[in-house]
């Protein structure tokens, strides 16, 4: 079919075909053709020269590309190395100044130390007289003070007299008016009166333990009656010696059981009511609760009288004794051993003179002090 649109002149088939022959170009015709027939093949070389072109341009970019990558690639590489190497360094310099401190330090703490030993050096090469006197100047000054704040009268002679066998080890003879000194307030603590504080102290300490276990007037309780006697159990053996017990008659049994219930019921009565002369009534209605605080404030009073006395306190140590004394005699049976007993020591207590002038060891430290002026 596309045959018979090729050729229109054809002749359906079945029909003979006569074609026409082709017509013959001119001859200009045939010129131009001639002329365009090359330029197909310039225009071919022309392309396949711009491809090459392009080809060589795309692979000289490609190795720029690739050179300029590569040289970026050592670049980084040198500039992580050159930081890991500052980095590197800089810890180095931080070791190092720290090392550099720590030297520094150790340099000034043996500076200071050489310094502590030119001054020990120094404070070692004084004289041994002077050392000797301030040693014993503190000595006597320590038992000046515990002299007139505690009235340690025996802390005191150990003292002067361990500072007067310290200045007789010198043997020096400019020494003899201080000794001197020394000698005469050691004979004046010697004439004092002693005072046992510890044991008065002691004493309290043993008052106060005995105050829960004192009875008080409300603690008093009604005496119980008295069991009935029982006869004792004899033998078999002798139960057929005794004769056997004559039969009451009925009487006789009641006035006998009248008599037994009658004495029961009159010993019943009697515990109910008890007359008894007490010069303070009001301490036999003390409830449990006030007879705890009473016991409280015993302990306290006592307590109070035993700091005074530690502090030679004697208006507060007999006023709290006195105040002891007078709880103990209202609310406390005094017909008790143990109450009795406590009056008794508190009384001794009561009997020891605290009010004793302790005297003052300024003699001793105006000859040391008058010595050390001298030098």
């Amino acid at each position: 079919m596309n045959e018979q649109q090729n050729n229109p002149e054809q002749i359906p088939s079945g029909s003979v075909t006569v074609q026409k022959a082709p017509a013959r170009p001119s001859t200009g015709q045939g010129l131009i053709q001639a002329l365009q027939r090359p330029l197909p093949a310039a225009v071919a070389i022309l392309a396949l020269l711009l491809a090459v072109q392009t080809w060589s341009s795309h692979s000289r970019i490609n190795t720029l590309r690739r050179d300029m990558a590569q040289s970026l690639q050592k670049g980084n590489a040198v500039n992580a190395e050159t930081a890991a190497l500052a980095r590197e360094v800089s810890d180095m310099t931080k070791e190092l100044q720290i090392k550099v401190g720590v030297l520094e330090s150790r340099q000034s703490e043996a500076q200071t130390q050489q310094l502590a030993l030119e001054q020990l050096y120094q404070d070692l090469s004084k004289n041994r007289d002077e050392w000797a006197l301030s040693e014993v100047e503190q000595v006597l000054s320590t038992a000046s003070q515990q002299l007139q704040l505690a009235g340690n009268v025996q802390g005191a002679l150990i003292a002067l007299q361990n500072a007067d066998r310290s200045l007789g080890r010198s043997d020096k003879p400019q020494f003899l008016n201080i000794r001197r000194a020394i000698g005469a307030d050691i004979e004046r603590l010697k004439a004092m009166p002693a005072v046992d504080l510890a044991g008065v102290a002691l004493r309290l300490d043993n008052v106060i333990a005995q105050v829960d276990t004192l009875p008080m007037l409300s603690d008093e309780k009604p005496l119980l009656p008295a069991a009935p006697s029982r006869s004792t159990r004899k033998p078999a053996g002798s139960a057929a010696a005794e004769p056997a017990p004559e039969k009451l008659s009925l009487g006789q049994r009641m006035v006998q059981t009248w008599r037994n219930w009658s004495q029961e019921m009159w010993d019943d009565v009697r515990q109910l009511v008890r007359v008894r002369s007490v010069d303070t009534p009001e301490a036999l209605m003390l409830s449990p609760t006030e007879s705890f605080f009473v016991r409280e404030n015993l302990k306290l009073r006592l307590l109070n009288a035993r700091l005074a006395l530690l502090s030679r306190n004697e208006a507060a140590f007999r006023d709290d004794l006195a105040s002891s004394q007078t709880i103990l005699l209202k609310y406390f049976d005094t017909r008790a051993r143990a109450t009795q007993s406590t009056l008794a020591a508190l009384r001794q207590v009561q009997a020891n003179n605290l009010s004793i002038e302790m005297p003052t060891l300024s003699e001793s430290l105006n000859a040391v002090r008058n010595y050390k002026a001298k030098q």
